[in-house]
């Protein structure tokens, strides 16, 4: 196990949505959060999540608060330290990413730049 500057984490609220949606899907204990960047975004990546249970080459697994998260390697690169929030507010609902190694994000979160 790495240690929690190279990890990527996840806040108790985070947790609790992840457990209602993993429960909401029937998932079964073989299933894992797949936390990954793609190009897009108006900053010019992106952040995705997905439930997966495909273990690929290169996958990097971490544990925190008893959810299972896989980043592939060049994700891992770019969320290396990164929280994973939840906001239910009025000021926006969603998963948001708490990144320390994003210069520049776009007003809506969804997107950044290193």
């Amino acid at each position: 196990m790495t240690n929690d500057k190279k990890m990527v984490t996840i806040t108790d609220k985070a947790l609790s949505k992840i457990n209602h949606l993993m429960q909401d899907a029937e998932l079964d204990g073989s299933y894992f959060l797949r936390v990954s960047v793609k190009g897009g975004g108006c900053s010019g990546l992106s952040y995705n999540l997905d439930f997966d249970n495909e273990i690929k080459k290169g996958d990097q697994f971490f544990e925190d608060k008893g959810v299972r998260l896989a980043l592939d390697m060049k994700s891992f690169l770019y969320l290396a330290g990164t929280e994973l929030d939840f906001s239910d507010g009025l000021n926006g609902k969603g998963f948001n990413f708490h990144n320390p190694n994003a210069t520049r994000t776009c007003g809506c979160g969804e997107s950044f730049s290193v």
